[in-house]
């Protein structure tokens, strides 16, 4: 697998939001999406 670029089109994928409900990228098609990966306050990082 090859890294995304900066402009293109990222992958469609699923995970669980902070309400553990999935959330699916294809479901914001059309819609500005800012993608950004935070441990939570509780985890060993």
């Amino acid at each position: 697998m090859k890294p995304i670029t900066v402009g293109a089109e990222a992958p469609d994928f699923t995970v669980k939001d902070n309400n553990k409900q999935n959330i699916c990228l294809s479901s914001l098609r059309g819609k500005q999406v800012l993608l950004s990966w935070h441990p939570l306050a509780w985890t060993p990082v």
